[in-house]
């Protein structure tokens, strides 16, 4: 049986590598750490992403390559453009279709929603770096380089790095008042993480989705405001109490804190709708997203507040590599 690689143990990387074997596939899951989930099904692999000659042995005879890296955020200008090579290079010398983890981002401000056909037109350098990745990786299947590439895009995740699970989870399950750094009646799609794992896993395996860009599917649109209230209806926290960071509060902050500096770059998302359209994935492979309620009480069990099932563990909290 062949080996699906996946490049990162952070939650995506580590859910993608847990649906894989649940179904039975062997998975290699490389990390600079060698963390990842533990199971019977997956290897757990140290390794550099930038070191192309490694990834290329590692990548040998595999069914695919899955880039599911997330660099810090304040360093994607130097994390990403060797990883991103270090993986087109592994997919060349095998033969390999490199699935890619991707965002939104590349589109830049929008008006509407945004479908796979909206131009990516990002003008801000860490945006327009996510917009050259793929635009790199396409060209690369058209020069024959590699066998195929697509990448999946979604938005906000519910279960890490986003306003839900960073800034406002915990002060709602304790009760205490929420400060968000952005308006709280804007529209916004939230992506569940099991969402994007089980849209990597249809991307690697079916044909169909190659050598183009897929949105994940994931639930209505919802505010801030309703995200939270309905965050705490679901895991039977108080109702929430809210209030936005004032601006320069906001712009102090990130000149302390680079995870609050970054979220000032995509402060755009949060000043007006924000809404991804997924309805081609689900008309083409038939996938529907994950209950947002039991995606909202993994967030809660991911902080430490409920007991219940959540998508990961300990050691598969997001890591940079």
């Amino acid at each position: 049986m062949a080996v699906h690689l996946i490049v990162g143990a952070g939650m995506v990387g580590s859910t993608t590598a847990r649906q894989l074997a649940e179904r039975g596939e062997q998975v290699r899951i490389v990390s600079r750490s060698g963390r990842g989930p533990a199971h019977p099904q997956v290897q757990r692999v140290a390794a550099d992403a930038t070191d192309a000659a490694r990834l290329g042995e590692l990548a040998d005879g595999v069914a695919a390559i899955y880039n599911c890296l997330n660099p810090a955020y304040h360093r994607w200008l130097t994390d990403w453009p060797p990883m991103a090579a270090a993986l087109l290079t592994a997919a060349e010398r095998s033969g390999a279709p490199l699935v890619i983890a991707g965002c939104l981002y590349g589109y830049g401000e929008v008006a509407g929603p945004m479908t796979e056909e909206n131009p990516l037109a990002a003008t801000h350098p860490k945006l327009r770096m996510r917009a050259d990745m793929w635009r790199a990786a396409l060209a690369a299947q058209r020069a024959g380089r590699i066998r195929a590439v697509t990448e999946v895009r979604g938005s906000d995740y519910l279960q890490a790095q986003s306003i839900l699970s960073f800034v406002m989870g915990k002060p709602l399950l304790a009760g205490r008042r929420a400060f968000v750094p952005g308006p709280l009646d804007v529209p916004h799609t939230w992506t569940s993480i099991n969402d994007m794992a089980a849209m990597l896993v249809t991307a690697a395996t079916d044909e169909r989705a190659w050598n183009r860009a897929w949105h994940v599917p994931s639930a209505p649109p919802l505010t801030v405001r309703e995200l939270a209230t309905r965050f705490t209806r679901a895991v039977g926290a108080p109702a929430p109490r809210l209030a936005t960071i004032p601006g320069p509060i906001f712009r102090a902050a990130g000149l302390l804190s680079p995870m609050m500096r970054e979220l000032q770059t995509t402060a755009y998302q949060f000043a007006r709708p924000f809404v991804m359209d997924s309805t081609a994935a689900t008309a083409t492979f038939g996938r529907h997203p994950q209950p947002i309620d039991e995606a909202l009480r993994e967030t809660a069990a991911l902080l430490g507040g409920v007991p219940g099932r959540t998508s990961g563990t300990p050691e598969t909290q997001p890591v940079t590599a």
